[in-house]
């Protein structure tokens, strides 16, 4: 590997498991369920940024499966969890 692209994606892994501690600062401290909710979208971005460059760090095609997994997952339950703040309900009888 390329001893730009070692150090380059070492400090951006370095700066994703930054923003993801702060994120979880963020959840545990909130004052309300929405800044809550922010949050936990923000650290499964950052989640799945980390598995893209360890992808890309060691060059194998299943962290980036993983990643795909954890961007549909994380996008349904932020609409579920939104649907539920805003209307109590998740699914309608």
């Amino acid at each position: 590997m390329n001893p730009i692209l070692h150090w380059a994606s070492a400090f951006a892994l370095l700066c994703f498991a930054v923003g993801m501690g702060l994120c979880m600062i963020r959840m545990m401290r909130g004052p309300t369920a929405q800044d809550r909710v922010l949050a936990l979208d923000a650290a499964y971005i950052n989640g799945m940024l980390i598995l893209l460059v360890q992808g890309l760090r060691a060059g194998s095609s299943t962290y980036f499966e993983i990643a795909l997994l954890i961007a549909l997952f994380g996008f349904v339950s932020s609409v579920a969890i939104a649907k539920f703040l805003l209307r109590g309900e998740v699914i309608e009888p």
